[in-house]
C-alpha cells in the first residue's frame, strides 16, 4: 500500500512537544520535525513489487496523493516501473543487455553494428520507458530508405531483443516491437546451375581446389563447412560419408579459426558420392595434408590452439581465406567459360555465380530426383523445413501445371 507522509511533522508528537507556528491551524497542532523546511515536503512511501521499500518526495500534498494512487494502481496490475529506471535511455539498458546476451560468436559484432549505426542515431537517447509503437513504425520507415527489407531484419531483429529483455525486466509495460509491420522481404526464386556449367566449373578447376567443387557439387555443404573439414576426422572414404561439425569462420578482422556450424541442424552426416571419393584420394596424393596450427572456437566453453588436418590449405599451407578465395574462383570462372566457349556451348557461368551456387545445385538434383522437403532440410542442413521450402518451391512443382483437370475430375 502506497502512504503520504508529512516530512515536516512528526506523525506521533510528544505531548508537551512545542507546536509548529508556521502550518499549525486553529483545528490541527502540528509538531516540526527535524527536516521540518527542509527539501519537499510530502512523501509517498510504499514497497515495490519485491518488497523493497520505496520513498519519492513532492512539494505539493496533491502530487503525492496522485503518485500514491498511480503506484497502487500500478502494483495492483503487476505493472509497476522504478521512477529512476524509467529514466534509463534505452543505449544504456542496450549496452549492457548486449554484454550478457549470449551469442554466436559471429553474430556478436553484427549485433553491436546495427545498434550503433541504425538504432542508436534515433533511438539510443531516449528513456527506454517512453518510446513507443509509433517511434518505432517511424524508425523502420526511416531505415528502410537506407536498407533494403532483408538488411533490415538485423537491426530490427537486435532493437526487439532489447524491447523484450526490458519487458521481461519489468523495465517497460509493452513491448512497442509487437507486431510491427516490416516491409517485405522478395527473394528471387534460385535458379539452379547448369549441369553443363557446373562440369565446366569443374572440369577447369586448379588441381589444388578440384577435390574441394567436386564435394561442393556433390554434398551441399556451406563454404566454411568446406573449407573447415579435417582430412581423417571428417572424411571416411571406407563408408562413403562425410562428417559436418565444425566450420572455418573467417572474421573481417583477424585470423580465421574454426567454430560451431551456422546452427544446431548443420551438424550432419552427408554420403559420398563415388566421384567424390576419388577426387578426395587424388588431392591426398598430390597435396598431401600437413597440420596447421589453429585456434579452435567448437566448444563455446573453451578454445583451444591445437593442430588440425585440414584437407584443404591455399597454396601457402595455411587456413583458406574469403578474401583470397574470390580470387581463386574468379580465375576458375574465366576458365570455365573459356572452356564453355571453346567447346561451342551457348552457355556461360552467370554472373554474381559464386561456390554457394554449387549448394543451390545440389538442392535441384535432389529434388528432380524425388526428395522430400525433410531429406533435402537433412542434407543441407537447414534449421527448419520453412527455410528449404522459402528456396525451393518452385522446383518442387510440376512442370505442367494439372490443377484444372483435377479439380473437373473431382466435381463430374
Amino acid at each position: 500500500m502506497a502512504e503520504v507522509y508529512d516530512r515536516w511533522h512528526l506523525s506521533r508528537p510528544p505531548v508537551d512537544a512545542e507546536p509548529c507556528s508556521e502550518h499549525s491551524s486553529r483545528t490541527r497542532v502540528l509538531v516540526p520535525s527535524s527536516d521540518h523546511g527542509k527539501g519537499k515536503r510530502w512523501q509517498v512511501r510504499y514497497r515495490d513489487a519485491v518488497g523493497d521499500q520505496r520513498k519519492e518526495n513532492f512539494a505539493k500534498k496533491s502530487q503525492a496523493d496522485a503518485r500514491a494512487a498511480e503506484v497502487e494502481n500500478e502494483l495492483n496490475r503487476g505493472e509497476y516501473v522504478d521512477r529512476a529506471t524509467r529514466r534509463q535511455t534505452f543505449r544504456e539498458f542496450a549496452e549492457t543487455w548486449r554484454g550478457t546476451a549470449t551469442h554466436r560468436e559471429t553474430t556478436e559484432p553484427k549485433v553491436e553494428r546495427a545498434l550503433r549505426l541504425h538504432v542508436y542515431p534515433m533511438l539510443g537517447d531516449m528513456p527506454l520507458s517512453t518510446i513507443t509503437r509509433t517511434d518505432v513504425r517511424r524508425w523502420v520507415r526511416d531505415r528502410s530508405k537506407a536498407l533494403t527489407p532483408i538488411g533490415l531484419r538485423t537491426p530490427y531483429n537486435a532493437l526487439s531483443s532489447v524491447m523484450a529483455a526490458a519487458l521481461y525486466d519489468g523495465l517497460i509495460r509493452k513491448n512497442p516491437c509487437h507486431n510491427i509491420d516490416l516491409p517485405e522481404i522478395r527473394r528471387p526464386e534460385v535458379e539452379p546451375l547448369h549441369p553443363e556449367v557446373v562440369r565446366a566449373l569443374l572440369a577447369t578447376a586448379s588441381p589444388r581446389y578440384r577435390a574441394l567443387l567436386r564435394l561442393a557439387a556433390t554434398t551441399g555443404l556451406r563454404q566454411g563447412e568446406l573449407f573447415g573439414l579435417e582430412d581423417d576426422r571428417h572424411i571416411d572414404l571406407d563408408g562413403m560419408t562425410l562428417e559436418v561439425e565444425q566450420q572455418l569462420v573467417g572474421p573481417d578482422k583477424g585470423v580465421p579459426y574454426l567454430g560451431e556450424p551456422k546452427t544446431e541442424k548443420s551438424y550432419r552426416t552427408v554420403p559420398l558420392s563415388a566421384s567424390a571419393a576419388a577426387a578426395v584420394r587424388a588431392h591426398r596424393e598430390e597435396f598431401p595434408v600437413r597440420p596447421v596450427e589453429i585456434e579452435d572456437r567448437t566448444d563455446p566453453r573453451r578454445s583451444e590452439e591445437r593442430k588440425a588436418r585440414l584437407l584443404f590449405l591455399s597454396e601457402y599451407g595455411a587456413p583458406l581465406r574469403r578474401g583470397s578465395w574470390a580470387k581463386v574462383w574468379a580465375r576458375n570462372v574465366a576458365r570455365a567459360n573459356k572452356h564453355l566457349e571453346e567447346a561451342g556451348s551457348v552457355l556461360r557461368v552467370p554472373e554474381g555465380t559464386t561456390l554457394h551456387d554449387f549448394r543451390h545445385f545440389y538442392a535441384s538434383v535432389l529434388i528432380a530426383h524425388g526428395a522430400t522437403v525433410k531429406k533435402v532440410q537433412r542434407r543441407l542442413g537447414h534449421a527448419k523445413p520453412s527455410i528449404t521450402l522459402d528456396l525451393y518451391v518452385h522446383l518442387w512443382e510440376d512442370d505442367e501445371d494439372e490443377t484444372a483437370t483435377l479439380i473437373d475430375e473431382v466435381l463430374a
